[in-house]
C-alpha cells in the first residue's frame, strides 16, 4: 500500500478557513502534477456524504406516493435503492435539475433528510456511504480532498442536534476513520487562536441569512436548548464546547494529522506553510 495519502480531510470550526485550506491544498497538488479531486461543503455530488438527500424505508416510500400522488412518477424516476430503502436527492432535483417540486413534497422530503434522521440511523447510512466510497477510491491513484464531512457533520448531528454523549460522537467519527483506513488518510485541522474574533469576522463577511440560519440552528437544537443558550453569545459558547470536543477527537484518532494555524489571515504565508506540509507527504 502506498504511503502517500489518497484522501485528505480538512476540518476546523466555522470561519476558521476550511474552504480556503481545501482549495489551496487542491491547487498545490495540481502544481505538483498530483491528480486530485476536491469536494467542498454543500456539494450535492459528494461521493461519501449526503447533501440534501432524503432516505425512506419501503413502507415510508409507499406513504409518500399516496400523499403526493401527482408527483409520484417523477419521484420514481429519480429515487435510488439503498440499504433496504430509497434515497431521493431532493436538493439536486430542485436546484440543479430545475424540477418543480411542490412545497408540500419538498417539506416531506426535507423532514426525511439523512441529517434529520435519528442518530443511529444517520450514522449507519453515513458509515455505509464512506465504506462504499473507500472501495471505489482505493482502485485509483487520485487524491480526494473532503472539506468538513469527517468531523463537522457527525458533531453537528451528534452533539449539536441530539446532545449525544462525547463517547457516542467519538465512536461515530472513529467508524468513519476505520471505513477509509485503506486510503491512508491525512487530516488537516485548521485552528485559530481566538474563536470569538474569528467567528465575528465570519459574521461580517457572510450574508445575514447565513448568520441567522446558523445561530437559529445552533441554539434551538438539543445541546443549545439543554444549556439554555441564546443568540450570538450562546452560539459562541456552543462553538467553544464544540472546539473542546474536537480537541478530544483529535487525540483519539489514529490517522495522520496536522494542525495548521490560520490566525494571521495572511494568505501568502499560509499557502507557504501548506506547501511545506504537502511536500512532506507527496
Amino acid at each position: 500500500m502506498s504511503t502517500k495519502p489518497n484522501l485528505i480531510l480538512v476540518e476546523g470550526l466555522p470561519g476558521f478557513g476550511k474552504s480556503t485550506t481545501a482549495r489551496l491544498v487542491y491547487n498545490i497538488l495540481k502544481e505538483q502534477n498530483v491528480a486530485a479531486e476536491l469536494f467542498l461543503e454543500g456539494d450535492v455530488n459528494h461521493p461519501a456524504d449526503f447533501e440534501g438527500v432524503a432516505f425512506f424505508t419501503k413502507s415510508e416510500m409507499e406513504q409518500l406516493f399516496l400523499k403526493h400522488e401527482l408527483q409520484s412518477e417523477m419521484i420514481k424516476q429519480h429515487m435510488e435503492e439503498y440499504e433496504s430503502g430509497f434515497l431521493i436527492p431532493y436538493q439536486k432535483l430542485h436546484h440543479k435539475l430545475g424540477l418543480k417540486l411542490s412545497p408540500e413534497l419538498l417539506d416531506s422530503l426535507m423532514k426525511k433528510d439523512i441529517y434529520e434522521l435519528p442518530l443511529e440511523q444517520n450514522q449507519y447510512l453515513i458509515e455505509k456511504r464512506w465504506q462504499a466510497f473507500a472501495e471505489q477510491a482505493k482502485k485509483s491513484d487520485k487524491v480526494t480532498i473532503f472539506e468538513c464531512c469527517f468531523i463537522q457533520n457527525p458533531i453537528t448531528v451528534g452533539m449539536i442536534k441530539y446532545n449525544a454523549s462525547k463517547e457516542k460522537v467519538i465512536q461515530y467519527i472513529k467508524s468513519l476513520e476505520n471505513a477509509v483506513e485503506a486510503l491512508n488518510p491525512l487530516l488537516l485541522y485548521v485552528s485559530q487562536d481566538d474563536l470569538k474574533f474569528s467567528f465575528h469576522k465570519t459574521i461580517n463577511e457572510r450574508p445575514k441569512e447565513w448568520f441567522d440560519g446558523f445561530v437559529n440552528y445552533y441554539v434551538n437544537q438539543a445541546f443549545g436548548s439543554e444549556h439554555d443558550f441564546n443568540g450570538l453569545e450562546g452560539t459562541i459558547k456552543i462553538l467553544e464546547a464544540r472546539k473542546q470536543l474536537e480537541v478530544n477527537i483529535l487525540e483519539e484518532l489514529s490517522l495522520k494529522k496536522e494542525v495548521v494555524n490560520n490566525s494571521n489571515y495572511d494568505l501568502e504565508s499560509y499557502q507557504s506553510t501548506l506547501e511545506i506540509l504537502i511536500r512532506i507527504y507527496f
